[in-house]
């Protein structure tokens, strides 16, 4: 069983929101707010990319694609939908759950996977910090650009590792302070690689960042080490 036992949900136009003990639908502010979702994949490609993190978002899919291409045939979480990039990097024939705070993200999400011939989808509104899944669900969970933004990091480890099952793997890109432009600022809380790999340690994962340089951007996952 996916979701959360108790856990009320309702589907509007193929995304679940959960519902607070009045039956009303939580709801999140967006970064963007939903109003402006539609200028989100311009606003990565036009300003985000070449400005803030000073990478290329060309390379940045290749070295995405190029981490997920093993991945078939299982459960995967994303943290962060967001528009649905994903859709073009992992495969198909995965069973695909996204989560995102925009409502007018996921929407867009919606499109793209059906377009790439997901099958089996399904799309959250909710929060990186409390999911509504089951423990030990996810194969596979992925967090795309987003981690700096989740708020406690502490809480938010906790959370992926209590739905993913042991030995499952945490895919994850981020900028971090030591690769970006000290004439930049990027919002959020920024990490460097090695408090990333002290706090994911901490918490009984093995952390592997990837060699790929791309801008401000570090890339690496982390192994859910089983607690037996």
């Amino acid at each position: 069983m996916k979701l959360k036992e108790s856990l009320n949900v309702t589907q509007k136009k193929n995304i679940y929101y959960v519902l607070d003990d009045n039956g009303k639908i939580i709801k999140y502010k967006p970064w963007l707010g939903d109003i402006f979702s539609c200028l989100y994949d311009r606003i990565m490609e036009k300003s985000i990319f070449p400005k803030k993190f000073k990478g290329s978002i060309v390379k940045h899919f290749n070295i995405l694609k190029e981490e997920y291409q093993d991945i078939h045939g299982i459960n995967l979480l994303e943290i962060a939908t967001g528009s649905g990039f994903s859709s073009e990097l992992i495969s198909n024939d995965n069973s695909y759950t996204g989560t995102d705070i925009s409502s007018g993200l996921l929407s867009q999400a919606v499109r793209k996977f059906r377009n790439s011939n997901f099958r089996d989808t399904e799309f959250y509104v909710a929060t990186a910090s409390d999911l509504p899944f089951n423990n030990s669900y996810f194969d596979v969970v992925i967090c795309d650009l987003s981690l700096n933004f989740f708020g406690e990091i502490h809480t938010f480890i906790k959370e992926i590792k209590r739905v993913m099952k042991n030995e499952s793997v945490f895919y994850c890109s981020v900028p971090v302070p030591e690769k970006k432009d000290s004439k930049v600022t990027i919002h959020g809380n920024l990490y460097s690689e090695s408090e990333l790999e002290d706090y994911f340690t901490k918490n009984n994962f093995i952390f592997t960042p990837s060699p790929e340089e791309n801008g401000a951007l570090l890339y690496f996952n982390a192994r859910l080490q089983s607690s037996d």
